[in-house]
């Protein structure tokens, strides 16, 4: 590990929430703008954690609904920084429900956010590289070269858009 670099584990974080009726649609699924919520915080901290320093959120990516979350069900919604660019962080988020009588446990939905870490003045700051550790971090490290250049380009292509 280089002395700038640090582990995936220093940056991931999670949050567990039990979910009401409040949280639900008429069908008795979690509202997905309310999970995007959770997922996004736990984004942020993961990436703060990471930069040690404030963060802003760029881009939402690959936000697949896999599972439904259901009323009564309990929610762990987990992150950790993936990949790092100059300043940019790519997180890697996954809510695994838990059904709290049973155990059973399934993903529900991931996404990818990129951050952007800021300095004192609000200018991005740049950030530790990333040593990935378990299999499936090392996949999400491996890939996401790809996943920024695509990002880039949708970029790209929008900046014509007035």
């Amino acid at each position: 590990m280089t002395t700038n670099a640090k582990s995936t584990r220093e940056s991931r974080s999670t949050m567990m929430q039990l979910i009401f009726p409040l949280d639900a649609n008429y069908h008795g699924t979690m509202f997905g703008g309310k999970v995007m919520e959770y997922m996004d915080k736990i984004a942020a901290i993961a990436a703060m954690r990471h930069a040690r320093g404030p963060v802003v959120t760029a881009s939402t990516d690959s936000l697949d609904f896999v599972a439904p979350i259901r009323v009564g069900d309990m929610i762990d919604v987990e992150a950790f920084v993936a990949w790092t660019h100059r300043s940019s962080m790519e997180v890697y988020v996954k809510v695994e429900t838990e059904n709290v009588y049973t155990g059973e446990r399934k993903t529900a939905v991931t996404a990818f956010f990129t951050f952007v870490a800021l300095d004192d003045a609000g200018k991005p700051k740049p950030v530790p590289a990333i040593v990935p550790e378990t299999d499936e971090e090392a996949d999400l490290h491996r890939t996401a070269p790809d996943r920024y250049e695509l990002r880039m380009q949708r970029k790209r292509d929008r900046s014509d858009i007035k």
